[in-house]
């Protein structure tokens, strides 16, 4: 089975196991953790930022951050297509007792503009705005890659009104990978950033939050309220900072996400764009097709995908798929949908 689901899907490789095993600990809620320590460290300067926090899952590092950056009541700036309106269950709200002011963004990032004309100042009746929040790469607008140039003028409208910038930036090391840039060109205009350490860099479990010093002291006090203060964690911290080790390999998850996408866009009814990082989304409108047969299909001949919209299904490409293992794909989609 060709699992592209999600590249959430890969498992911990030998040098990950080894490094749980072996990893020294001690008590991360008293600090006392070693691997841990050492994971933020090298995790904060990896982004540029003073600090780091480890958590144990993205979701709860934006929801995290969004805390942090605002008070209650106020407004949150962000894509209507973001993973933090679409897919945290309502956390802003549920968790920082915010409100969205939702724009359709320009390729997912909210133009300059549309920031100056989102922004609220605070009054007797009104909230105020409170963060504007970033994503990059934009997984729902099928993994594109936004420039450092374009995310400085953003978060540059935002600061004219002193509002803080956010940035989900789960998969930001596949970003820069894509626009071949430091990952720091992408990181040094917001104020934080969240990435994940167990999609493409193939870690076990966990994700960064990362800011200024004062800024992680006190979400670190806010983790241990969402439940996330942890114990002897150095033993999935260990996996995290194998994990690092791997930024490097993301360009062989885009190659391959270039050839799989440009064998499905052949097949007859299947409408594939060429990618920018490891997502692959595939229009199946013209296969006569919904997307839950086309899924089953695809699956009867051994090939795991996802619904993604409508007519649109996405193929994820990360560590535990080879070339060998796309052209098996690709075998696997003919036979499914070449009849």
């Amino acid at each position: 089975m060709i699992d592209l689901r999600s590249d959430t899907v890969t498992t911990p490789d030998g040098s990950m196991r080894d490094a749980a095993a072996t990893a020294p600990v001690g008590d991360d809620v008293y600090e006392e953790d070693p691997t841990v320590t050492d994971l933020e460290e090298r995790a904060a300067d990896l982004v540029g930022k003073e600090a780091a926090l480890f958590v144990p899952t993205g979701t709860m590092g934006n929801q995290i951050a969004i805390r942090e950056h605002t008070s209650r009541g106020e407004e949150v700036i962000a894509d209507r297509e973001s993973h933090v309106v679409k897919w945290e269950l309502g956390g802003m709200a549920q968790h920082a007792g915010v409100q969205v002011r939702m724009v359709d963004g320009d390729r997912g990032l909210p133009t300059p503009e549309q920031v100056h004309e989102s922004y609220v100042e605070e009054d007797l009746h009104r909230p105020g705005t409170g963060l504007l929040c970033l994503e990059n790469t934009h997984n729902a607008r099928g993994g594109l890659a936004i420039t450092p140039e374009r995310m400085r003028d953003t978060a540059d409208a935002a600061r004219e009104h002193d509002v803080p910038v956010h940035l989900d930036g789960a998969r930001v090391f596949n970003a820069a990978t894509a626009l071949e840039v430091p990952v720091t060109d992408l990181t040094d205009h917001v104020d934080s950033v969240m990435f994940c350490l167990s999609k493409g860099l193939g870690a076990p479990v966990g994700s960064m939050l990362a800011g200024d010093a004062e800024f992680i002291d006190r979400a670190r006090r806010t983790r241990k309220l969402f439940g996330g203060g942890m114990r002897q964690v150095g033993v999935i911290a260990g996996p995290g900072l194998e994990a690092l080790e791997n930024v490097d390999d993301l360009g062989l998850d885009h190659a391959n996400a270039r050839t799989l996408a440009a064998g499905l866009d052949e097949i007859s009814g299947l409408s594939v764009p060429e990618p920018e990082s490891n997502i692959v989304v595939a229009d199946v409108a013209a296969t006569g097709h919904d997307v839950e047969t086309v899924l089953e299909r695809l699956a009867d001949h051994e090939v795991l995908a996802t619904a993604f919209g409508p007519t649109t299904i996405r193929l994820c490409t990360h560590r535990d798929v080879d070339s060998d293992d796309i052209e098996h794909a690709l075998e696997g989609a003919r036979a499914a949908l070449d009849c």
